[in-house]
């Protein structure tokens, strides 16, 4: 099976919670990422992709795993499409096509912590949930 197949570009959006028709592909993100000449394909470049549906591409580029979330790309755009968010959807579409997919809600209750930011419950809920 294919991943096509398998992640579609619904469920990258879905993940993602981002419109990349938004893009006008003006490549500031691009143009501010400090990674830029590690990546096979550019925040703006990743952008197209997703809107054109090549998840499969995407996925196997080692570009997902160059991207080092520092929002610079979500901080630069003008019209808030959030290329980092895209980039991470991908990457961890990789991580449970590959049955990484470690955690549930039910664990979520006796990994809690007083001093555990909810932000990271979210972020673990998010990451960890199909």
């Amino acid at each position: 099976m294919s991943l096509t197949n398998e992640v579609t570009r619904e469920d990258i959006l879905r993940i993602s919670g981002v419109n990349p028709r938004k893009c006008m592909q003006c490549g500031k993100c691009s143009g501010t990422c400090p990674s830029y000449d590690e990546m096979e394909y550019h925040p703006h470049q990743f952008v197209a992709m997703v809107r054109k549906g090549q998840i499969e591409k995407l996925m196997a580029s080692k570009s997902i795993y160059r991207c080092l979330s520092c929002f610079a790309c979500v901080e630069r755009c003008p019209r808030n499409v959030e290329p980092a968010k895209l980039i991470e959807a991908v990457r961890l579409a990789v991580i449970r096509q590959q049955g990484q997919d470690h955690m549930t809600a039910g664990d979520i209750p006796e990994k809690l912590d007083e001093k555990l930011p909810q932000q990271a419950i979210v972020s673990a809920l998010r990451k960890y949930r199909k």
